[in-house]
């Protein structure tokens, strides 16, 4: 798989499809590598008309890591948010926003249709408003606009998804299955397909250090609510009614902040993309790129 040397650092990606069709730039989330867009997934678009580009962000999967950053103290530094005082943080997600850019620079592509899930979803809204000439479109899937003033998670929830994996193969890869049950939603949960997934991941690169930094990088963003006012590409926020970790407010409150948005909310859908909804979200997807002229 091909590297780009960006910001100082190498960021892996991987393309699927024609490189003379639109091209679509997928962003995942906290701590997941480009492969939780399952190749099906990215096959699929591809076939739909898409040059489909997922990428390995900073600190996770075969893109470089911040170990010299050592660990973050994140109850300090969301301490510090909250009396308002500045805070100092490995990287941005200002910075992690570039790099995206910097992938499509290494591929000659001017303008993208944007794609984040979770985490991703916020990369891509700092994306769409940090560099508006490179976008084409904006989806934003089970994320949120950093508004402190929104529904949060549980602290429960967070304390067993935030808790230290086993550094054991097996019992990691167990543990994160049954993590993984806990904000899927009321779908179906496969745990031996959930199994294979997070063996893979595990298998390709074991880092749970880039987490904590790449939470750090989320925390000090703040709220991007007023920024998301600027936003005028075609817009599409997907959300999970059932989401437990990004509560549907937060997609709610994306799509009001910006003009002309559209809001599918689905029914059953966790902090989570299930194969049963895959279909819809695609569809969703590849209308709001239609409205490109």
């Amino acid at each position: 798989m091909p590297k780009v040397n960006v910001n100082n650092i190498e960021i892996e990606y991987d393309t699927f499809g024609d490189p003379s069709s639109k091209p679509l730039l997928l962003v995942m989330g906290l701590g997941g590598q480009m492969i939780a867009w399952l190749d099906e997934l990215c096959e699929d678009l591809a076939n739909r008309g898409f040059f489909v580009i997922r990428f390995d962000n900073r600190d996770v999967g075969l893109s470089t890591k911040f170990e010299e950053a050592g660990l973050p103290n994140l109850p300090e530094i969301y301490a510090s948010i909250v009396r308002g005082e500045s805070v100092d943080v490995p990287y941005t997600l200002e910075d992690m926003a570039d790099d995206a850019i910097g992938v499509l620079d290494d591929l000659n592509i001017d303008k993208a249709h944007i794609c984040g899930a979770s985490m991703g979803g916020m990369i891509v809204q700092v994306i769409a408003y940090r560099h508006p000439s490179r976008v084409l479109s904006l989806t934003s899937i089970m994320s949120t606009t950093g508004n402190p003033e929104l529904p949060q998670a549980s602290e429960e929830l967070m304390q067993e998804l935030f808790a230290p994996l086993p550094m054991d193969r097996e019992a990691n890869i167990k543990e994160g299955v049954r993590r993984g049950r806990l904000t899927y939603g009321t779908f179906p949960y496969n745990e031996e397909q959930a199994y294979k997934l997070r063996a893979k991941a595990y298998d390709r690169c074991f880092y749970p250090q880039g987490i904590m930094r790449q939470a750090a990088a989320i925390a000090a963003n703040g709220n991007r609510k007023s920024k998301l006012a600027s936003i005028k590409v075609p817009t599409l926020v997907v959300h999970g009614r059932e989401d437990p970790l990004v509560r549907v407010e937060g997609g709610i409150d994306t799509a009001e902040a910006i003009s002309g948005a559209e809001l599918l909310i689905i029914d059953r859908m966790g902090h989570s993309m299930p194969p049963e909804v895959a279909p819809q979200i695609i569809e969703a997807l590849i209308a709001n790129t239609a409205k490109v002229n």
